[in-house]
C-alpha cells in the first residue's frame, strides 16, 4: 500500500476543525491539525486527534447486525439487512399508520451534509408525526425564538467575537465546545484576543467554567435565572434611555408591547430569581450600552432551562434594543454557501407548534416533537401509539430524560432499527443495527427511504424526475445535490459562465477550504417577516413573558439543583470506547461546592446518593469552589453499563447517566423540551 494524504474537517462537532489524514490502505496512520485550514488555521482538540483510534476501534461494528432471541447479535448480510427493515416499518405503517413509527436522529446528522441533505426526504417519507432529535434536547429553544423573531427556525444571529470589544457570554462555554452555532474553532484563542485589543468577556454560568477561568468576570446565576438577568438588562437600558431607538423604530416591531411588560423586571425584584444581585444587574447592563462594539450570546446552558425560549428571546431582545443586531462587533447573521433557511422552508421543515404530541400535547419545533415523548408515546395504547422506531447516530437512551424509563419502553417495540457505529445503551434494543462502514451513512438511509417509497429530496416533483434519471443510469447523490445548493447558494456561480461564484469544481480545488470572509452588516435578506422586520411581539414569546414575570414574586426554593458539564475529551457518549479519551482521572464525577458537601457531611472523593423524583442513584463527589452553592454538575454522555459487554473501554469506567434524574414530566414553557439544567435534587451520603 502506498500512503497518501486527505484533508478533512473534522465532523464531531460544529467547529469544523481541518485534520491532516495519512491514510494506507484502510489505516489511518496519523492525524494531525491542518495549519493551512481556512477557518482553525492548525487548531485541533483531542476530539479531533481521536478519529483514528475510532475508526480502527476493535469494538466498531463493520457489517449489519441483527439481534437474535437472547439478545445476542449475530452478522446479516446488507440486502438482508435492509429489507428486513423495510418489510417490518412497512408493515407497521400499513396496519397501524404513519405515527405508529418514530424517528430519532441524532447530534451527528447536522455536522454530515451527506445525510443532513436526506434529513427532509426522511421526514417526507415516514410522513410521522412522532419525529424526535437531539436538536428537541438542547436546540428547540433557540429555533422557534428565532421562528417568531426573525421568520425562520434557521436564521440566528451569532456573536462576530473576531471583531467585538465586549462578550456577554450566557450558558455557554465555549472554550470547551468551540462555540455552538459559531463555527469558530480555537475559541479559547479568539477570546483571549478580544482581551488582548482592550475588550471585556463576562461569562454567566452557575459554574466557573473552563469559559469563564478566561474571563474578566465570571457572574454564577442560579440554574434557570438567565431569563430574569437578561430581561433586567434590557429594563436598565429602558429606564436609563440606553435604548437604541433608532434601531428599534427601523429594524422591529412590537416594542411598546415589550416596555410595558419590561415593569415587571426591575433588577431589584428580578434579583432573587437570577440569582445575581441588582447592583451587578445594572453594571452589566451599562458596561453592554457603553462598549464601543458588544454582542450578548447565550447557547445549550440557556436553552435546556425551564425557560429557554424566554431566555433565548431575551439574549436577542438585548442586543437588538442595544442597536447591536447586524452591526460589526455585535450579533450578525452569517451568509453560508449553501442557503439552509430557504431549503428549509421549500420543504416545509420550518415551523413552531404546527402540530402536537398524542399524549400531553407538547408542541412540534422545526418538524421535531421534544424526545421527552417517546417513552409515553410508546407505553401509552390507542390510534398512534408507536410501535416502531428508527434511531439514527443518537443514544436517546442517554440523552433525554429519565433514559431509564425510555430504556424499559424500547424493549415494548415491535420492531426498532438502528443506525450506528456500535452496540450503546440505545442500539442494544435494535432488531437490526445498521453500519457505516463500507456503505454510508446517506446510502442507508436513502435504501431505507426507497424501499418505503420516497425519494431523495422529499419534493415529489422532483423525485418522480430522478425516478425517471435512475432508469437511464443517472442515480442521486450528495454531490448532486451539494453541488446544485452551491452554484445556486449565495456565494454560487449561478451557472454563469463569466461569473467567479463558487462551483464544485471550485471547491475540491482548495482541500483547505475557502474563507468567505468576515460577517456582514446588516440585516436584509434575513429577516423573513412579509414585512421584513423582527417581530418583538408574537404571542407566544409575550405569553412566556408573562407567565415568567408572574413567578418572580414567588422566592426560589433552597433545593439543590443538578447542571449538566461538558469536557473536552468528550462528545456527548460519544469517544468512551476509546482509551485515550478516558485514561487519567476519573471524569465522570458530581461537582459539590464546599458548603454543600459540608452540609451533607460528604468529603472529597466520597460515595454520595443523589435523588430526584425519577432517581436514586450513588455518585463519586468532587468537592470544588468551580460550582455556585446550592448547584452541583454531572458530565453528559455517562452511564454505560448497559453496554458494557459490546465496549471494553467503555465498560471499565461506566460513570452513571445525569439524564436518570431528570424528570420526563417537567418541560420547558414553550417549546415543551426537557428541562435539564436545574434539576431539583437532594444530596446525602452513601448508606
Amino acid at each position: 500500500m502506498t500512503t497518501r494524504t486527505v484533508f478533512r474537517s473534522c465532523s464531531l462537532c460544529e467547529a469544523g476543525c481541518g485534520l491532516r489524514f495519512d491514510v494506507d490502505g484502510d489505516r489511518i496512520t496519523s492525524v494531525r491539525a491542518d495549519p493551512d485550514d481556512a477557518l482553525s488555521h492548525g487548531h485541533i482538540c483531542p476530539k479531533g486527534l481521536a478519529m483514528a483510534d475510532v475508526h480502527h476501534d476493535p469494538d466498531r461494528l463493520r457489517q449489519p447486525m441483527r439481534r437474535t432471541a437472547d439478545g445476542r447479535f449475530e452478522p446479516i448480510a446488507w440486502d438482508a439487512a435492509l429489507d428486513l427493515v423495510g418489510e417490518h416499518l412497512g408493515a407497521i405503517r400499513a396496519a397501524h399508520g404513519a405515527d405508529a413509527v418514530a424517528l430519532y436522529l441524532g447530534n451527528p446528522i447536522v455536522h454530515n451534509h451527506p445525510a443532513l441533505l436526506l434529513r427532509s426526504a426522511i421526514l417526507k417519507t415516514f410522513a410521522t408525526r412522532n419525529a424526535t432529535s437531539a436538536s428537541s434536547q438542547d436546540t428547540a429553544p433557540r429555533f422557534a425564538a428565532s421562528y417568531h423573531l426573525y421568520g425562520s427556525s434557521f436564521v440566528i444571529p451569532i456573536p462576530d467575537v473576531d471583531r467585538t470589544d465586549y462578550l456577554l457570554c450566557i450558558g455557554a462555554n465555549p472554550a470547551v465546545s468551540n462555540g455552538s452555532f459559531l463555527t469558530a474553532p480555537d475559541m479559547r484563542g479568539r477570546l483571549r484576543r478580544i482581551r488582548a485589543r482592550g475588550g471585556r468577556v463576562v461569562v454567566v454560568d452557575p459554574r466557573r467554567s473552563e469559559t469563564a477561568r478566561d474571563a474578566d468576570e465570571h457572574v454564577a446565576v442560579r440554574p434557570g435565572g438567565d431569563a430574569a438577568l437578561l430581561l433586567a438588562m434590557v429594563h436598565v437600558l429602558a429606564r436609563e434611555d440606553r435604548l437604541d431607538r433608532a434601531a428599534l423604530t427601523r429594524q422591529t416591531r412590537g416594542w411598546a408591547a415589550i416596555e410595558a411588560r419590561l415593569a415587571a423586571y426591575a433588577p431589584e425584584r428580578a434579583a432573587a430569581t437570577a440569582g445575581v444581585d441588582a447592583d451587578t444587574i445594572v453594571r452589566l447592563a451599562r458596561e453592554f450600552a457603553a462598549a464601543r462594539t458588544s454582542t450578548a450570546y447565550s447557547r445549550v446552558g440557556v436553552c435546556n432551562s425551564a425557560h429557554g425560549t424566554l431566555a433565548s428571546f431575551a439574549t436577542d431582545l438585548l442586543n437588538i434594543t442595544a442597536g447591536r443586531l447586524g452591526r460589526v462587533g455585535g450579533a450578525m447573521f452569517a451568509t453560508p454557501a449553501f442557503d439552509i433557511v430557504q431549503l428549509a422552508r421549500m420543504v416545509g421543515g420550518d415551523g413552531h407548534d404546527r402540530w402536537r404530541s398524542r399524549v400531553r400535547g407538547l408542541p412540534e419545533t422545526a418538524g421535531d416533537l421534544p424526545a421527552a415523548i417517546l417513552a409515553e408515546e410508546i407505553e401509552t395504547p390507542g390510534d398512534g401509539q408507536v410501535r416502531a422506531l428508527l434511531t439514527f447516530a443518537g443514544n436517546p437512551v442517554l440523552s433525554t430524560p429519565n433514559g431509564r424509563r425510555l430504556s424499559g419502553a424500547l424493549a415494548q417495540l415491535e420492531f426498532m432499527v438502528s443506525i450506528d457505529l456500535y452496540v450503546n445503551e440505545t442500539t442494544r434494543h435494535a432488531d437490526v443495527i445498521l453500519p457505516p462502514a463500507w456503505r454510508a451513512d446517506w446510502e442507508i438511509l436513502l435504501a431505507i427511504v426507497e424501499r418505503l417509497g420516497g425519494g431523495p429530496t422529499g419534493i415529489p416533483l422532483a423525485d418522480r424526475a430522478l425516478r425517471l434519471a435512475r432508469r437511464l443510469g443517472l442515480r442521486w447523490t450528495p454531490e448532486l445535490m451539494s453541488g446544485l445548493a452551491l452554484r445556486l447558494g449565495p456565494h454560487g456561480d449561478r451557472f454563469l459562465p463569466w461569473s467567479r461564484g463558487l462551483t464544485p469544481r471550485r471547491l475540491k480545488a482548495a482541500p483547505h477550504g475557502i474563507d468567505l470572509g468576515p460577517l456582514r452588516e446588516g440585516t436584509a435578506g434575513r429577516v423573513l417577516h412579509r414585512d421584513r422586520r423582527v417581530h418583538l411581539d408574537a404571542p407566544p414569546l409575550l405569553a412566556a413573558m408573562d407567565a415568567h414575570a408572574a413567578t418572580l414574586a414567588t422566592p426560589p426554593t433552597d433545593e439543590l439543583l443538578l447542571i449538566g458539564r461538558r469536557e473536552v475529551r468528550t462528545c456527548n457518549s460519544w469517544l468512551h470506547n476509546v482509551p485515550a479519551m478516558t485514561a487519567g482521572r476519573e471524569r465522570c464525577v458530581l461537582y459539590v461546592h464546599p458548603q454543600d458537601a459540608a452540609r451533607a457531611g460528604l468529603a472529597d472523593g466520597a460515595l454520595a446518593m443523589l435523588e430526584s423524583r425519577v432517581h436514586r442513584g450513588a455518585v463519586r463527589v468532587q468537592v470544588n469552589d468551580e460550582m455556585r452553592p446550592g448547584v452541583v454538575s454531572l458530565p453528559h454522555g455517562w452511564g454505560h453499563a448497559e453496554a458494557a459487554p459490546w465496549q471494553q473501554v467503555a465498560a471499565k469506567t461506566p460513570g452513571v447517566s445525569a439524564n436518570d434524574w431528570t424528570d420526563d414530566q417537567v418541560v420547558e414553557s414553550v417549546v415543551g423540551q426537557s428541562v435539564l439544567n436545574g434539576v431539583p435534587v437532594r444530596l446525602h451520603a452513601a448508606a
